[in-house]
């Protein structure tokens, strides 16, 4: 799936959609947590699958407009976004979805909760599976022209 920090009003309503209670909260705060892409002291890096930019989750026009957000978001300064299209194997494939804050701190999501890792020796493993990722991902001008490859599809699918 797509991080809460690149996605759009009502794909963030779909993520958290089997939540109990009242997920307005929820999405606001997600939704806030966003400015800090805007932070230019701050960098990012972002790697993401085809199959989890085209999964889904929500109807093919909204699908359309997370796509373009996502390479409007690539022309920001400080945030890289890589995609991996489907194609030649990159082994082994990633089994959850992990942040890996800097050198001192990495997350792993899991379908029931999330792992902070501090050890050195597992922060920088994740460390050389992101970079192992980053080698086959396309970013700036070619994340853009596949981005927009894909949205143009769920596009005419709404049509």
């Amino acid at each position: 799936m797509i991080t809460g920090l690149l996605a759009t009003p009502e794909y963030v309503r779909a993520s958290i959609a089997d939540v109990p209670g009242d997920q307005s909260k929820t999405v606001a705060k997600k939704l806030e947590r966003q400015a800090v892409l805007y932070d230019g002291s701050k960098r990012f890096t972002f790697i993401l699958t085809e199959q989890a930019v085209r999964w889904p989750l929500i109807p093919p026009a909204a699908l359309a407009i997370q796509m373009d957000r996502l390479a409007s978001l690539t022309r920001l300064s400080n945030v890289r976004i890589g995609v991996i299209p489907i194609g030649p194997a990159v082994m082994p494939g990633p089994l959850n979805v992990f942040t890996v804050y800097d050198d001192r701190i990495a997350t792993v999501e899991a379908s029931t909760g999330v792992m902070v890792f501090r050890d050195y020796r597992d922060v920088s493993a994740y460390l050389g599976e992101f970079a192992k990722f980053e080698q086959h991902a396309l970013f700036g001008e070619q994340a853009r022209e596949r981005l927009n490859e894909w949205s143009a599809v769920f596009t005419r699918q709404r049509e």
